[in-house]
């Protein structure tokens, strides 16, 4: 099977990469299903990269339907270690325009039901999300975003809503008060699920509107978000070229050691079967 150490999660309008080649189509079928749509394994830049588009070719699969578990964990069988996630959110604060790129370093979840664990029985795992974001793969981004002529926001919080409806006014203003910068519906569970298998994630976040919140402007409406996100999309595509030749060296963050004092279980009381159901992200610390 291809291998890439670079995957990329594509968002709404994003759902391909422009100059991948020797591009290898990979079907993944995991322990929790299948992933969104078939993942695409190129090279770009130099670079071998995975591209998975969250909500499917076509855009079929709202937030809530995201199987999460599986796009994470057909990304970790190919050997991905690090993950971008484009996204589209809306703005919570006056001075992030509709446009601009949001590069947010926390997040608040405001999901309701989502499975955001790949550790559901045999073994109890603490990972630690006080840094959801991993801040060197984030710095990547940054200087590869200067490199076009969007408006780049480096840091703030992302508000990660269920969906697939958009917030009430009260809802916005609550989360204006919390000072969030941003809100969006894909965060999570996929951050929390990259840390449980040791991958860095950043997220390149853009503003489609307003979210409902600011006074004499239109609500959010889905045609607003589609008109600005095609503005966008290229924008994506450019960072994109521009960061994948700096993201193939060696980690130094602290992202593939997640799981080292992680395990709450004993090793001795995890069973064979447990232990060969999660080896994909264990194998490391119990054999």
């Amino acid at each position: 099977m291809a291998e890439a150490k670079i995957g990329i999660i594509g968002g709404s309008g994003l759902y391909g990469i422009d100059g991948m080649r020797d591009v290898q189509e990979a079907n993944i079928k995991t322990p929790f299903g299948e992933p969104s749509d078939t993942i695409h394994i190129g090279t770009l830049e130099g670079v071998r990269i995975a591209f998975l588009p969250r909500h499917a070719r076509g855009h079929k699969i709202n937030p809530t339907n995201i199987q999460a578990r599986a796009n994470i964990w057909a990304l970790k069988s190919l050997g991905v270690e690090k993950i971008i996630s484009v996204s589209a959110v809306g703005s919570l604060k006056e001075e992030i325009k509709p446009g601009d790129l949001v590069i947010p370093d926390q997040i608040i979840d405001r999901t309701k039901g989502r499975i955001d664990t790949f550790f559901t029985s045999g073994i109890v795992v603490h990972v630690s999300m006080a840094e959801p974001y991993c801040a060197e793969l984030s710095k990547i981004m940054l200087g590869a975003s200067h490199k076009t002529s969007i408006a780049v926001h480096m840091g703030g919080t992302y508000i990660a809503m269920e969906g697939p409806q958009f917030s009430t006014k009260a809802e916005s203003n609550l989360y204006r008060s919390w000072g969030a910068s941003v809100i969006g519906m894909t965060a999570l569970p996929e951050a929390k699920l990259t840390r449980e298998a040791e991958m860095c994630y950043t997220a390149l976040c853009f503003a489609t509107d307003y979210d409902c919140w600011r006074e004499n402007t239109e609500a959010v409406t889905a045609e607003m978000i589609l008109m600005t996100l095609r503005q966008n999309v290229e924008t994506s595509k450019q960072i994109l070229k521009y960061a994948v030749s700096n993201l193939s060296g060696e980690r130094k963050c602290s992202c593939n050691a997640a799981l080292r004092y992680a395990i709450a279980t004993a090793p001795n009381s995890i069973n064979l079967n447990t232990k060969k159901q999660y080896s994909l992200l264990i194998d490391k610390y119990v054999k």
